[in-house]
């Protein structure tokens, strides 16, 4: 009976090494679940997206971060951008979950952009902050300030929470 070549074992055995990346570390109890491969995010490098990808699967659960975060933050911060009207209204989630929040209110979309930024490597934290900084002149340019934001405690830190809210959206 022939036998056959390593090389043809080695074929037979070789896997993508970015799409058996586990979930969970290996001593751990958690399953270990394959995670999907990085999808190429619009306006970004594909070095910039892996780094992305890697800073999304390594703190998973940290500040709601979560594999496909960033493309999904990035989509619907475009969305709410391509709105029609002269100004825009930051919209309030009515459904506190971490699932509705990103989809409804943009300023916790751009909160989650921002911690995903902070936590990447230097070239990659330029590029997205330079992709970033043109959307921002955008939402600066098309929303109004809030006068009154500072008295109310429910604001976060940052410029994109002292925007006028429209006041229909919680009903």
């Amino acid at each position: 009976m022939p036998r056959r070549r390593p090389s043809v074992l080695r074929a037979q055995q070789w896997k993508p090494p970015c799409q058996f990346a586990w979930a969970a570390p290996w001593w751990m109890d958690a399953p270990r679940q394959p995670l999907p491969w990085p999808a190429r995010i619009e306006g970004l490098s594909p070095r910039t997206t892996s780094a992305i990808h890697r800073v999304e699967t390594r703190r998973r659960g940290e500040n709601g971060l979560w594999p496909g975060v960033t493309e999904a933050g990035l989509r619907s911060y475009r969305g709410f951008l391509a709105a029609s009207g002269r100004y825009l209204y930051l919209r309030r989630s009515r459904c506190p979950c971490d699932g509705c929040e990103p989809q409804e209110d943009v300023s916790v979309v751009r909160d989650l952009l921002e911690a995903v930024a902070v936590c990447l490597p230097p070239v990659a934290r330029r590029e997205l902050t330079a992709l970033l900084t043109g959307l921002d002149e955008e939402l600066r340019r098309r929303t109004l300030p809030d006068p009154y934001a500072r008295r109310h405690a429910w604001r976060g830190g940052e410029w994109w929470h002292f925007r006028l809210y429209d006041e229909t959206s919680h009903l």
